[in-house]
């Protein structure tokens, strides 16, 4: 797996290419059907560019809307590995309802489907990695079919100023700091993509539990969960913070971050602070989930526990 770390930033080189490109017709709203690793790409993108007009959908069928708003919207069925039954039903319940479609795939079903059907697709690199791992490929290949094309070009420069291997040797001082610990990932909203590809990462990659939330809205709640007295202080011993420090956000915001983290400090909960650092939007999200990458991969290291494979998921689809 630390292979594909170090091999991320050729992933923003990739050109992609939309096939059966007669059949496409862009638009300015979008539905992006997409499970687990497939929709973190769209995830990110929106915390981007928020003017976007984009449904993220992360169910079967399609989002709740009548057929005549469907008709505004380009469907972007995202699936790596082009199985993914959730995405499966929604295209085809779009097909069906003769609507705008496009489909992002590595192979399997979905771009057999497109291939049949004729519709427009783009396939991704086969790589043989995970689908967390395949972000820059899936960013790329989702600003294509939305047609950001400057944002597609300014993506692009990652491929020469982004190193896998400078966040290594922090990814796995943090991993020792979180041994024997739960990560609970903080953010503001706006950076809310981020947390949730942390936890995610220490889930599959680190193979242990993980949560995240967002401020202000974890000050109303949350917080006082962890207002640790003697008869629920076993219940906080295992848990540790990371604070996503962005220096854009709102001056509130960070004050309510650094509130947080002392009142939690003075209960004795340990805080790890991480700033969001880079010469752009793209480069701090990037530098910051490489980070993360490093310390789930450290982590499920540090039990002797296999960092890629996702068995339980495996084990899960078998039984349905």
């Amino acid at each position: 797996m630390k292979k594909s770390f170090l091999d991320f930033p050729k992933q923003f080189a990739y050109q992609p290419i939309i096939k059966n490109n007669k059949k496409y017709r862009p638009t300015k709203k979008y539905i992006v059907l997409g499970m687990g690793g497939s929709h973190l790409a769209a995830d990110v993108i929106k915390s981007v560019y928020p003017q976007l007009n984009i449904i993220i959908h992360k169910d079967y069928n399609l989002p709740p809307l009548s057929d005549k708003e469907l008709k505004n919207y380009l469907i972007i069925a995202s699936s790596y590995s082009g199985n993914t039954a959730e995405v499966i039903s929604g295209v085809s319940l779009a097909y069906r309802k003769k609507l705008n479609i496009i489909i992002i795939a590595v192979g399997g079903k979905l771009i057999k489907f497109a291939i049949a059907k004729n519709l427009p697709y783009i396939q991704i690199p086969n790589t043989n990695i995970q689908p967390r791992s395949a972000l820059g490929f899936s960013c790329r290949a989702l600003l294509k079919a939305m047609k950001q094309n400057q944002a597609n070009k300014n993506l692009h420069q990652l491929a020469k100023t982004l190193s896998g291997q400078k966040y290594e040797k922090a990814g796995k001082k943090l991993a020792q700091q979180l041994k024997n610990r739960v990560p609970i990932v903080y953010s503001s909203e706006h950076n809310l993509a981020l947390a949730y590809n942390w936890k995610i990462k220490f889930n599959e990659t680190g193979k242990i539990p993980a949560f995240y939330n967002v401020l202000p809205e974890l000050n109303h709640n949350e917080m006082t969960g962890f207002d640790v007295a003697d008869k629920t202080k076993n219940l906080s011993k295992n848990f540790s913070f990371i604070f996503i420090q962005d220096n854009k956000d709102h001056s509130q915001l960070k004050k309510r971050m650094a509130v947080t983290g002392q009142l939690y400090q003075k209960r004795g909960l340990p805080i790890i602070n991480i700033k969001l650092s880079g010469h752009n939007r793209w480069q701090e999200i990037f530098a910051n989930l490489l980070l993360a990458d490093w310390a789930s991969y450290y982590t499920s290291q540090g039990y002797g526990l296999e960092s890629e494979q996702v068995p339980m998921v495996e084990e899960f689809k078998k039984m349905i």
